[in-house]
């Protein structure tokens, strides 16, 4: 059934995800094909695929966002199905329909389950409505500062101020006072109207109570055909800097198992409430110290560290896209057993985090048993600077945490990458961490890290 239906899959990404993808959907017996632009015209997901389109120039808003190109590809190639990996068009409810109307497969959850849940604001709403835990904050979208300085005195400081829209911690700040909203609402107004066109006097701006001591914790989950929903385990998420997630791990090891069932209990809750089809991730915030959690919002696709859950459950998650796209119902138990830890491995400055780009003169990943790597490049290659800098996910697995954290710090060592800077050594910093061995670290951790070295 599964050829009969998608026959031929289009890879709407580059880089790691991409040549993910393509890895599974080829083990299928699919034909894959990749688009791509000039700049990446090198890279292995392009030979990998069965057949590769350039599509345009490095600019994504000239290639990789370019829907009329990417159908055109698709129409080009006899592409029967579209898988768009994550970002770019990912959780682009427009895209997601122009692919249904052009007669292709969407691989990935109903446009209207996009549209419900991208907006943070009405997502949040409709989980309240639904049952599920969500912290205070703004109902409505706050326009103006005086509007949010109003509601930071309903909700009471501190809170964090973040964009309605976009993702990846985008515009996102904590304000403690009036003055620190000011400074916070600004820089989300102007990611606002960077993400979404907004005006600045007008932006769709998101206003929370903020939880001081904060665990990101987000679970898995599988919508199949017929409205059932399934949880395939939890990942925790806190190792983050600027916002942005960095390193993550399955199970979580600093909530309850109790915490954790009312957490799974919840996210299916989520998907049940939009009538979720496909892989999806429900975000919370996790209170430490109170062990309880609120609904943060929910990823309408799939997630850079499903390699955790697929470590941890033995699935392969683009194989349950792909079967419940084409119509499928998989039967799928969820006994996560072990432990996994992902290192994002970035071509960035380990100390400050800004991007390095750079031609990779040397490149030598670590293998084994308990070893996984998914990489987007290879010696020679160039990392450019129109993209996200994420060059490889280098992930480890052990009967339990301390085993998985040995495996860790061997296969950090064992990983050459020389050209671009890398973060690599921030990696091995991180295993070294008396907080992070332990477990009992919150979002904080990294901040912290950084200042005990100023």
């Amino acid at each position: 059934m599964l050829t009969e239906t998608l026959g031929s899959v289009l890879i709407a990404n580059r880089g790691e995800i991409a040549r993910r993808i393509i890895r599974t959907v080829k083990r299928l017996g699919l034909r894959a094909i990749a688009v791509h632009s000039e700049a990446d015209a090198d890279l292995p997901f392009v030979r990998e695929a069965d057949e590769a389109v350039l599509i345009g120039p490095a600019n994504p808003a000239q290639s990789y966002l370019d829907v009329a190109k990417v159908l055109e590809a698709a129409r080009a190639t006899g592409a029967r199905a579209i898988h768009p990996g994550y970002g770019f068009l990912a959780e682009n409810a427009a895209f997601a329909r122009a692919v249904i109307d052009a007669g292709m497969v969407w691989i990935g959850p109903a446009p209207e389950a996009i549209d419900k849940m991208g907006d943070k604001i009405n997502a949040r709403n409709l989980m309240e409505a639904a049952g599920v835990p969500v912290a205070a904050g703004t109902r409505e979208p706050v326009t103006d500062l005086s509007l949010a300085l109003k509601a930071a005195e309903n909700i009471g400081y501190p809170v964090m101020v973040k964009t309605a829209g976009g993702g990846g911690g985008i515009g996102m700040s904590v304000a403690h006072d009036d003055d620190g909203l000011q400074k916070a609402y600004e820089q989300a107004a102007r990611a606002a109207a960077r993400f979404s066109g907004d005006a600045l006097d007008g932006p769709a701006v998101l206003l929370e109570r903020y939880i001081e001591r904060a665990r990101h914790v987000e679970v898995q989950i599988l919508g199949l055909p017929g409205g059932r929903v399934v949880a395939l385990g939890e990942r925790d998420c806190s190792v983050q800097r600027r916002h942005q997630k960095v390193v993550e791990e399955s199970p979580s090891p600093g909530i309850s198992p109790e915490l954790r069932e009312r957490m799974l209990a919840a996210a299916v809750r989520v998907g049940e409430a939009v009538g979720y089809l496909g892989a999806g991730t429900v975000e919370c915030l996790v209170d430490a110290d109170k062990q309880d959690f609120v609904f943060l919002e929910m990823n309408t696709r799939l997630q850079v560290e499903h390699p955790v859950t697929e470590l941890v459950t033995g699935l392969d998650l683009v194989e349950l896209q792909l079967r419940v796209a084409a119509g499928e119902s998989p039967e799928v138990r969820a006994e996560p057993s072990g432990h996994a830890i992902e290192f994002r491995v970035y071509a960035e400055d380990p100390k400050r985090f800004f991007p390095g780009p750079g031609t990779i003169t040397a490149w030598d990943e670590p293998s084994g048993d308990g070893v996984r790597v998914d990489s987007g490049y290879v010696a020679g290659n160039t990392v450019t600077p129109f993209y996200d800098p994420l060059m490889a996910k280098l992930c480890v697995y052990g009967s339990d945490r301390a085993e998985a954290l040995e495996l860790g710090r061997k296969a950090v060592a064992e990983f050459t990458v020389e050209g671009p800077k890398n973060n690599l050594p921030f990696c091995a910093e991180l295993l070294e961490n008396a907080e992070f061995a332990t477990g009992d670290y919150d979002t904080g951790l990294v901040a912290r890290m950084r200042a005990r070295t100023a």
